[in-house]
């Protein structure tokens, strides 16, 4: 049986004043990713309204106004804590488990995008196992792999990263871990991007721009994470 957040709140309603129209759509949208348990999600959306309704707190001068948008956003902070609560608690149990699903040509998928929100000052260690880091469009040419290896770790120590390199003819899995508990696997690997049409187009540089493969993400949290 799937555990969820009791208290889901139903009221998104705060005026149709034009400040107002960008707080209600993402609280709107928060509410809604609440009702179908996507709480991490949700919890992104709650805070982002949160902040934009302290905006709309700063300009408002009505005393009834004021009020009422003190008590709403008091309740959405309620709201936001609990599932936030929830979260945590679910990486101390290892249970977390939240799914990305990248369409064929989407775009917006770049590394940053996807690994950012995990990589904090916490990190010291990353471990990445890819059986297929080799084709030309991944930075990696095949017949010059292991040259083009080493002078990425080259290029990395002179800024006090480490790279540790071993090869195996038997890995099948693909996953990206990092040392402060969280797992990343991507169905293709590090491959989903696909090859830029030219030197000049656009997604060459910005992979936020580049079409995707379809793939699935799936994210994990394991408080006990260890390399293997």
């Amino acid at each position: 049986m799937r555990r969820g957040v009791p208290g889901i709140m139903a009221q998104s309603g705060l005026g149709q004043d034009p400040e107002s129209t960008a707080a209600v759509t993402v609280l709107k949208r928060a509410v809604e990713l609440d009702s179908e348990y996507r709480y991490p999600q949700a919890l992104v959306c709650y805070q982002e309204g949160i902040d934009l309704l302290l905006q709309v707190l700063k300009g408002t001068k009505d005393y009834t106004k004021k009020c009422n948008l003190r008590q709403k956003i008091s309740n959405y902070m309620d709201r936001a804590e609990n599932i936030k609560k929830y979260l945590d608690q679910e990486k101390e149990d290892g249970k977390y488990h939240k799914q990305i699903k990248i369409e064929e040509n989407a775009t917006g998928f770049s590394y940053e995008s996807l690994f950012q929100e995990y990589l904090n000052e916490t990190v010291t260690e990353v471990w990445i196992e890819d059986p297929y880091i080799r084709n030309t469009h991944q930075g990696i040419k095949k017949e010059q792999q292991i040259s083009a290896l080493e002078e990425i770790k080259q290029s990395l120590s002179n800024h006090g990263v480490l790279l540790e390199i071993e090869y195996s003819s038997s890995i099948h899995d693909r996953e990206i871990r990092f040392n402060n508990g969280w797992m990343i696997k991507i169905g293709r690997g590090l491959d989903y991007f696909k090859k830029p049409q030219g030197n000049f187009y656009l997604g060459y540089c910005d992979f936020d721009l580049r079409p995707c493969h379809e793939t699935t993400v799936d994210i994990f949290h394991n408080k006990h994470t260890k390399k293997i």
